[in-house]
């Protein structure tokens, strides 16, 4: 129990005090609930560690302490911490102890559900209408005075409307919003200085600056949720009503809010902003749930550090730590030569975790992270697995910087790295895994999206010398699979018919398969939309190529010297000669409107599917790229559109249209 205790005092000092966390918020938070459990199962080894001088335990600090950097400001009411629940039958678990606590014949009618923003809590205090101070929690009795930094920010009021009452506490979160910190980071990186871990941290850091000046160009902003202090004020009845006093007092308030009447509406709520955690322009970690009515919430009291009548639900974590095991190097399409993580698994972002990207060897020695280590991995949303850095105060004292291999792991050739590129390669065309890696790409769903051809039938037929190019992949008789283990007659008909099926993908497909380097889907489809054909395509110039709206030299290079080698012409023959018939792809009889525009659509719309509705833009002549950028013309808003996508367009100050106005620029081709 020391031991976790000492673990628990040195990770609560770097989050709270130091803005500096080593580990993820959740294991954090896992380690606060295990040390809790244990001194509650245990009490008399609890209270003999707080008799030798321990103090009170670190799993019941709210906070931590504050800074002698900043003069001290002592809470008239404290700000409390919250206890969590990591699952719903926590959750349902916490609902049944209030009730039991009321009495049985009570029972809690309303529930206020408001988001868990991942920054800085504040409280804010006005006497006779003007700001006069503003405090960090610090250990919940005492905060530090960060007055100086917290007037630069605008969603905070200097001075309340006429009849404010004479005194009055806002208590909230400061944060910074995801769009701000990238181009934060962005800075820092272009300054040749180390970007921010997060945008908690950065928010954190920016308002315990010594210098306002600073902080005023971090940009950051706040969000109100609750009152500490207030002198002759109105007379609430409930935690929602809060929300409207904040507003007349000017404060704007968040808007994903709820009051609900029973815990499976709770229940509700979190799923649904689950499925949201990234459309919106600020990070949240999970959902406050809240008694209602005041009068309950005082009858029901706190304990030493949290209130009873409020809990914080978490989310699924998306970040956690675990042990690096090795770092294996990964053979491409095109030889690229890639570190991954090897992992112990772990739960993260909803899935579990084995592998994560680790890109290149400069990232491997920015982040320094070596086999045997505790690192933290990330996974937001759909983003492939990566592993953001050490745990240092838990690495071997015996641990010596990953090199990377001097060889490919799979042909043995030496690797190299071209002069300007950040990746290593294997230079060996014939490399077996760029033999499998090329293969598999032909055969994926967004090229020739062969069924019953996955990477272990792939794998067996390389390895056979079965086929030794893509080319191979349509002359092969699939009957050669019957004297392999666990192929039969059901098997070998179906890889037959999923062959046959194939041979008349769309051209463009059967372009993108090629795996040509710097060609992928959207420019596979312009070339095929441009040429008509594989044959046109081989004999086209680099300058007619580089001619089509949307490429460049680069890529008209690139394609040329493919067509050029003669392994790759023998691939296309074998490809003729296997029956391969692609699909000319259709000429739109469509007015071509939107010729020379590009066009971002985001969020859900009516009348169109995403797939739909960059159909709708494609068949007019125009691009239908996923980011917003100085070269898009307009962005197209939906239900629930990304925040960032509208944060860079209002920022670059392009058009932004409702579907209504859609319709009139697919018809027009202007502006409505």
């Amino acid at each position: 129990m020391a031991s976790l205790r000492e673990r628990v005092a040195h990770h609560l000092h770097l989050y709270h005090e130091l803005d500096a966390p080593e580990i993820p918020d959740a294991d954090f938070d896992r380690l606060v609930h295990e040390l809790r459990d244990l001194e509650d199962a245990h009490p008399d080894v609890a209270a003999a560690l707080d008799a030798d001088g321990s103090g009170v335990s670190p799993a019941q600090q709210v906070g931590g302490a504050a800074s002698g950097a900043f003069s001290p400001v002592r809470h008239d009411v404290p700000m409390m911490s919250l206890d969590n629940a990591f699952d719903v039958d926590e959750l349902r678990g916490w609902g049944d102890r209030l009730v039991r606590r009321l009495g049985e014949d009570r029972a809690i009618d309303r529930w206020n559900i408001e988001l868990k923003f991942d920054g800085l809590a504040l409280s804010i205090r006005y006497e006779d209408g003007q700001l006069v101070q503003a405090a960090t929690r610090g250990d919940g009795t005492t905060g530090e005075d960060v007055t100086h930094t917290v007037r630069t920010i605008a969603d905070i009021p200097h001075s309340l409307p006429a009849g404010a009452p004479p005194v009055v506490e806002v208590r909230g979160e400061a944060y910074m919003r995801r769009s701000t910190f990238d181009a934060l980071n962005d800075a820092q990186v272009a300054a040749g200085l180390k970007p921010y871990v997060n945008p908690r941290n950065a928010a954190a850091g920016s308002i315990r600056q010594k210098d306002p000046a600073v902080a005023a160009t971090r940009n950051l902003s706040f969000w109100p949720y609750q009152l500490g202090r207030v002198d002759n004020g109105p007379a609430l009845e409930r935690h929602s009503d809060t929300f409207r006093f904040l507003t007349e007092l000017g404060f704007t308030v968040n808007d994903h809010h709820r009051v609900v009447d029973g815990l499976d509406d709770v229940v509700a709520f979190i799923h649904e902003y689950e499925g949201r955690r990234h459309d919106l322009d600020y990070e949240f970690d999970g959902v406050v749930v809240k008694v209602d009515e005041l009068d309950v919430q005082r009858e029901l009291g706190s304990t030493s550090r949290a209130p009873r009548w409020a809990i914080a639900y978490k989310l699924p974590p998306e970040e956690r730590a675990t042990r690096l095991i090795d770092i294996p190097i990964s053979i491409g399409t095109n030889g690229s030569a890639t570190p991954y993580a090897l992992l112990e698994p772990v739960f993260v972002g909803g899935v579990t975790v084995t592998n994560a990207t680790l890109h290149n060897e400069d990232q491997v020695r920015a982040k320094d992270v070596r086999p045997g280590d505790m690192v933290i991995v990330r996974r937001a949303g759909d983003v492939i697995p990566e592993v953001v850095g050490p745990v240092l105060s838990e690495r071997a004292k015996d641990s010596v910087p990953w090199a990377f291999p001097a060889d490919c792991p799979v042909c043995a050739t030496p690797l190299i790295r071209p002069e300007g590129e950040a990746r290593h390669r294997c230079p060996n065309f014939h490399c077996p895994a760029q033999i499998r890696g090329r293969i598999e790409h032909f055969a994926q769903r967004g090229a020739m999206d062969i069924e019953f051809f996955g990477e272990r039938t792939i794998d067996l037929l390389v390895t056979e010398g079965v086929i030794a190019d893509v080319g191979d992949v349509f002359c092969f008789d699939p009957e050669a699979l019957r004297s392999f283990e666990g192929f039969g007659d059901t098997s070998i008909e179906n890889l037959a018919g999923a062959l046959e099926v194939s041979r008349t993908r769309p051209l463009g497909k059967v372009i993108f398969g090629l795996a040509i380097p710097h060609v992928g889907s959207s420019n596979a489809e312009l070339l095929a939309k441009a040429f008509g054909s594989l044959d046109a395509l081989a004999g086209a110039s680099a300058e007619q190529i580089a001619g089509i709206d949307g490429l460049g030299s680069v890529i008209a290079d690139s394609v040329v010297e493919w067509f050029a080698v003669e392994s790759n012409a023998a691939i296309l023959a074998k490809l003729s000669e296997g029956g391969v018939r692609p699909e000319a792809p259709q000429v739109s009889t469509l007015e071509q409107t939107l010729v020379g525009k590009s066009i971002v659509v985001s969020g859900g719309l009516a009348n169109y599917g995403r797939a739909e509705a960059k159909a709708a833009i494609v068949d007019r002549g125009g691009k239908a790229p996923g980011s917003v950028s100085k070269s898009t013309f307009a962005l197209v808003v939906g239900n629930d559109p990304g925040a960032s996508k509208v944060t860079k367009a209002e920022e670059l100050g392009l058009p932004i249209l409702d579907e209504a106005g859609f319709d009139a620029l697919l018809s027009t081709g202007e502006l409505p």
